[in-house]
């Protein structure tokens, strides 16, 4: 029997974040992203049973995105780290009105917020790994819940950043690893070779 082909993820994902921006990130179900991406549901739901599954494949698109780029040994740890994480953020800006509305919407859904939690966590580790900041052990789960912290910290500024050249997320950004660098002192450690290979290697 021929393998039944797969919907096309990347039209599934524009559906979802365009319907997001229209109606709300709670107004919208998987019936209505399959009719957006002219699919049928039961193609749809086979490969994304629930919309969270639909959230993590947006966020491994994302990570992947985020990786491609690797880093410059020569450079120092927070410069690395910047430049990972505005790899991300520019990855994203496209999508910033339907991520706008999903980030409104999962404040009203505890499980999509919980679930969605782990996977960002995860997100954050490979940004560290890449950056050749190491993310095991107890040292690198301080590090992961620094780099999180940082990142959701300048979510707002990006979210609301109208600028073309993202000018006041990069400036937000910088803040807030200099400010965690002095505070906590997490990126003066680096532990690995910052390469993009180690990082997808250890994150999947």
């Amino acid at each position: 029997m021929a393998r039944k082909p797969q919907p096309n993820t990347e039209a599934v994902l524009s559906a979802v974040l365009d319907l997001a921006a229209e109606r709300g990130w709670r107004a919208v179900s998987l019936a209505d992203v399959a009719d957006r991406a002219a699919i049928p549901l039961a193609d749809l739901v086979e490969q994304f049973p629930t919309k969270g599954a639909l959230l993590a494949a947006y966020a491994q698109r994302i990570d992947q995105r985020m990786l491609a780029g690797g880093s410059e040994p020569g450079e120092t740890t927070r410069d690395r780290l910047f430049e990972v994480l505005m790899r991300r953020f520019e990855a994203m800006a496209p999508d910033r009105r339907g991520l706008k509305a999903i980030a409104v919407g999962l404040g009203d859904d505890p499980a999509a917020v919980l679930c969605g939690g782990r996977r960002f966590l995860r997100s954050m580790a490979l940004a560290l790994e890449t950056a050749g900041l190491s993310a095991a052990g107890l040292s690198g789960l301080v590090r992961v819940n620094g780099v999180a912290a940082v990142v959701l910290y300048t979510l707002r500024t990006f979210l609301d950043d109208d600028s073309g050249d993202l000018s006041r997320t990069m400036a937000h950004l910088d803040r807030a690893l200099r400010r965690a660098e002095t505070i906590a002192g997490w990126m003066r450690r680096p532990c690995c070779s910052p390469t993009p290979s180690a990082a997808m290697h250890n994150g999947h």
